[in-house]
């Protein structure tokens, strides 16, 4: 049962229910089920950002024996330009990014390399083309090499889309292949260039701290720092709920930071006042925003399910709930006069699933409209940002 709380502003706080979608067992359930864990692991896994070594070794097997989606999802990567063995990176000192990437002074530069390096390091292990394990490594040594800092407004946020796709990219390197002498350079620039910048948080809209806490957390396993990995995760743990409604939260929203008040966080939540469990803080606003912060709580999910302190139980009804609000108006659900004026601006993105494998194929839980969704959208690739292939590594992947 989905359930809707609505604010009626002087008049009171009344509490609407609607029937809308499948029904779930309770959010406290879920939750009741699942300890939060205070500490980091005592000895990361390795490679563990993301994907994992058995997931790998799952997917390889898939794209060796030509099953699909795997092998189209397989072509669709190695068919891009982050594939390429030609590519040549542009390394900056300062990467300028303003607002919306205004100024744009090496930020799409910046990305689309660490996703080129990503990328090329999944063509290595996939092929075991030793080419392709070399080039992944020039280009992270070209920016390991030059880059000193991010200016100007988007810095934060643009940290933390190049930091989520740098460490996955460094740990499946490091780990599946044979030498890299420049990783202890690259260590020393995730620490010093990039965790300062993302691991003290945002006060903007979600997406941006969710983002920055996946490169923290990237960072911290591979770079083995505990402290690191509780600091970002504690940052999580207090964002998840702020960012994903569950009727269980209340009349309205739970608050983050100095944003505590009912009229704070309606405004916070774009002008929203009526609630129903999935909506977002972004939602409002649109789903590619919001697809981001998704995105971005998925991943955290899984790199702690790899380091074995698996949070998706504890965020299981938020993530599953906020998939399934958001695919049926993608898939073309009339909007009703409620939400957001009744207009949304669509454009979720390849994001779901990570978190539909990890919650329906893992755990068992129905998702009809992420499942369609999902499947019609395959084989996922990239959002030019921080999102990659991620049908080849995470699609009915059970390791």
């Amino acid at each position: 049962m989905s359930r809707r709380l609505v604010l009626l502003g002087a008049a009171g706080l009344a509490v609407a229910v609607a029937v809308a979608g499948a029904t779930y067992a309770s959010a406290a359930q879920s939750t009741a089920r699942a300890p939060q864990t205070a500490a980091a692991p005592a000895t990361f896994a390795h490679p563990g950002v993301l994907v994992s070594q058995a997931q790998l070794d799952f997917v390889r097997g898939k794209v060796q024996a030509g099953e699909q989606p795997w092998k189209a999802a397989n072509d669709q990567m190695m068919g891009s330009k982050y594939a390429s063995l030609t590519r040549t990176p542009k390394p900056r000192a300062t990467v300028e990014c303003g607002s919306y990437s205004n100024p744009n002074n090496g930020c799409t530069d910046e990305r689309e390399d660490a996703i080129a390096a990503y990328t090329l390091s999944l063509a290595w292990f996939i092929t075991r083309d030793s080419r392709y394990a070399t080039k992944a490594i020039a280009i992270m040594d070209a920016w390991s090499a030059t880059i000193k800092e991010h200016t100007n407004s988007n810095a934060p946020l643009q940290t933390g889309w190049a930091g989520s796709s740098w460490p996955r990219a460094a740990e499946i390197i490091r780990y599946t292949y044979s030498s890299w002498p420049g990783q202890a350079r690259f260590a020393t620039m995730l620490r010093t260039v990039y965790l300062p910048k993302v691991i003290g948080g945002s006060s903007s809209n979600g997406n941006w701290e969710l983002s920055m806490m996946e490169a923290a957390i990237g960072i911290s396993v591979f770079l083995d720092d505990r402290a690191s990995w509780d600091k970002a995760m504690a940052k999580f743990r207090a964002r998840v709920p702020a960012y994903i409604y569950l009727a269980t939260d209340g009349a309205y929203p739970k608050g983050i930071g100095s944003v505590d008040t009912k009229s704070e966080i309606v405004n916070y939540w774009q002008g929203q006042g009526t609630f129903e469990n999935g909506l977002a803080q972004e939602t409002c606003r649109d789903f590619t925003h919001t697809g981001y912060g998704i995105s971005a709580i998925s991943h955290i999910a899984e790199t702690t399910r790899i380091q074995g302190q698996d949070v998706y139980p504890e965020i299981a009804d938020r993530l599953r709930y906020a998939l399934g609000f958001h695919s049926r108006y993608q898939l073309g659900e009339a909007v009703p006069s409620w939400l957001c004026g009744g207009r949304l601006n669509l454009g979720l993105g390849p994001v779901t699933e990570v978190a539909f494998n990890a919650l329906h194929n893992r755990m068992g839980i129905a998702m009809t409209n992420t499942q369609r969704l999902t499947e019609q959208s395959r084989p996922a690739g990239s959002n030019n940002l921080f999102v990659a292939w991620e049908t080849l590594t995470h699609a009915n992947n059970p390791a």
